[in-house]
Order: C-alpha cells, then sequence, then structure tokens
C-alpha cells in the first residue's frame, strides 16, 4: 500500500500517517523514495494497539 491507501485504510489524514512514520510509531518501510505499508502488518499493528487500550481501560477502572 501506498501513503494515500494506507490512510484510508486507517481513516487517518496522510499527514497524520506521515508523522506517524517519522515518529516511528507505524510499521512502514521506503520502496526508492516512497513510503509503504503491507496489509498484514498493519492490521498486526492495529491488533496490538486495540489491545493495548483495552488493556489501559480495564486498568483504570
Amino acid at each position: 500500500m501506498n501513503i494515500r491507501e494506507a490512510s484510508q485504510y486507517l481513516g487517518v489524514s496522510p499527514d497524520t500517517l506521515y508523522r506517524y512514520i517519522y515518529e516511528a510509531q507505524i510499521p512502514a518501510f521506503k520502496l526508492g523514495n516512497r513510503w509503504k505499508f503491507k496489509k498484514t502488518v498493519l492490521d498486526r499493528w492495529m491488533e496490538k494497539k486495540i489491545s493495548t487500550s483495552s488493556g489501559t481501560k480495564n486498568r483504570r477502572k
């Protein structure tokens, strides 16, 4: 996936996605001068984020 496709898939703006990349918050790789994403890796990253945020919410109760 390219930046546009990944941003649509994740529901964030391309600018937000670039920020995540430069802050090393999201898995991405460069192919030439373009950032690329693997859908399976993004899915795993989202699952990890969901389980992390769920654990945090449960601990606050």
